[in-house]
C-alpha cells in the first residue's frame, strides 16, 4: 500500500508540473460547462424561421397571429404561397410553416374560443417542426388556461410535408460524413506521430534531409488516400443499403470531399506533431473535436443554439464541411455555389498548416 500510495503521490506530482494537462482536464470542462450551459438555459434566445399563414377572420385569430409576429422566438419570412413555403423550407430557408385554419378562434358551446392549430414541418428534418409544435402547444394551453380551467381549448396538430422527396437519411449523411473526416483526421494522427517519436522513429528520419514540411505532406498523402476510401465505402453502403439519393454532382462532391480531408487532417498533424507524448495528444484531441462534434451540426441542429452561438459556429473548421456536403447532396449545389463555406475552409487550410509546420516537434 505504501508503495501505491508513494506511485499515486508521485503521478500527480507529474499532473500538476504540467500546464497543458492541467489546462486541458480542469480549464476545458468548465468552457464546454459555459457553452452548452448557455445552449439549455431557458433565455438562450433560440429563434426560428416560420412562414405563418392566417386563414381565420375571427379576432382572436388574428391577435394570436399577430402576437407571434411580435415573438422574439419567431422570426417571419414573407412568402407569396405555401407551395412557395414548402420550396424555403426544402432549401433550409424557412425552419417551419405555421397555418391558422378558417375555424381557428371560433366560439364553442361555452363561448369560448377554441381551435387546432396546424405546424408543418420537413419530414426529412422533424426536429424544428417538432420544436416549433411544442412551444406553440406550450402557448395556447396557458392561454386555454387563463380563459378556463376545463378542458383543453387548443390543441396543435403536426403535420410532416414532403420538400423534395428526400428521407431523413438524406438529410443526415452529411453529419456521418463529417463526423467520419473528422475522426480520420484528428484521431489517427493524432495518436501515430507521438507513438512514433517515443519509438525514436522520427529522430533517425531527421538526421536525413528529409524536412519537416516534407514529411507533413507525405504523410497528409498518404491518409487521404487512406480517407478517402473510406467515405467511398461509406457512400456505396449508403446507395445500396439506405437508398440514398444523391442530388448534386458526384465529381463535385468527390473535389469538396478532398478538400475537407486535407482540412481535418491538417488538424491531426498539428496536434501529432506539436505533442511531446501520446498522453498530451489524446487531451488535445478531445479539445479540438468535441466542440466540433456537438458544435457544427453533426449531431444536433444548430438552430437550438443562441443566434450569437449559431454565429461563432458558422466559423467553425468542420461546420462548412458539413453545410458543404449537404447542399450539394440533398440540394445539387455546385463548388461555386459554395463559395462562403470554401472561403471559410480555405482560411482554416493556411491557418492550421502553418501552424502544423512551424510547431512541429521532432521528439
Amino acid at each position: 500500500m505504501r508503495a501505491t500510495l508513494i506511485f499515486a503521490f508521485t503521478q500527480l506530482k507529474r499532473f500538476m508540473r504540467d500546464p497543458v494537462a492541467l489546462f486541458f482536464s480542469l480549464a476545458f470542462p468548465l468552457l464546454f460547462l459555459f457553452v452548452f450551459g448557455s445552449i439549455f438555459r431557458n433565455d438562450s434566445g433560440i429563434s426560428f424561421d416560420v412562414a405563418i399563414f392566417n386563414r381565420s377572420e375571427t379576432q382572436f385569430a388574428r391577435q394570436f397571429a399577430d402576437g407571434l409576429k411580435k415573438e422574439d422566438t419567431f422570426k417571419e419570412v414573407e412568402v407569396g404561397s405555401f407551395e412557395e413555403a414548402k420550396e424555403k423550407m426544402g432549401r433550409n430557408e424557412v425552419d417551419t410553416i405555421i397555418e391558422i385554419p378558417k375555424e381557428f378562434g371560433q366560439l364553442n358551446e361555452n363561448q369560448h374560443p377554441s381551435g387546432t392549430l396546424n405546424v408543418f414541418y420537413n419530414e426529412a428534418s422533424p426536429d424544428t417542426g417538432r420544436t416549433v409544435g411544442t412551444i406553440l402547444d406550450a402557448q395556447l394551453r396557458e392561454i386555454g388556461q387563463q380563459i378556463t380551467r376545463s378542458s383543453p381549448l387548443f390543441t396543435v396538430n403536426q403535420k410532416p410535408t414532403t420538400t423534395a422527396n428526400l428521407t431523413q437519411f438524406d438529410y443526415m449523411i452529411s453529419g456521418l460524413l463529417g463526423f467520419a473526416i473528422l475522426s480520420m483526421g484528428i484521431f489517427g494522427l493524432a495518436n501515430q506521430l507521438p507513438a512514433e517519436k517515443k519509438n525514436g522513429s522520427l529522430r533517425r528520419i531527421r538526421a536525413t534531409p528529409f524536412t519537416r514540411t516534407q514529411l507533413i505532406f507525405g504523410t497528409l498523402i498518404y491518409y487521404a488516400i487512406v480517407g478517402m476510401v473510406s467515405l467511398v465505402l461509406m457512400l456505396v453502403v449508403a446507395l445500396t443499403v439506405f437508398n440514398f439519393d444523391m442530388r448534386g454532382d458526384w465529381l463535385q462532391l468527390a473535389v469538396f470531399l478532398v478538400i475537407a480531408i486535407m482540412l481535418m487532417l491538417g488538424f491531426g498533424l498539428f496536434i501529432g506533431g506539436w505533442a511531446k507524448n501520446e498522453n498530451q495528444a489524446a487531451v488535445a484531441s478531445q479539445i479540438v473535436s468535441f466542440p466540433l462534434m456537438f458544435l457544427s451540426g453533426v449531431f444536433f441542429p444548430r438552430f437550438l443554439m443562441p443566434e450569437w452561438l449559431q454565429g461563432i459556429t458558422g466559423y467553425l473548421p468542420l461546420t462548412p464541411v458539413v453545410d458543404g456536403i449537404r447542399y450539394i447532396t440533398t440540394e445539387g449545389a455546385t463548388l461555386f455555389d459554395l463559395g462562403p463555406q470554401l472561403a471559410i475552409i480555405g482560411i482554416w487550410l493556411v491557418v492550421i498548416y502553418t501552424l502544423a509546420i512551424r510547431l512541429f516537434r521532432w521528439g
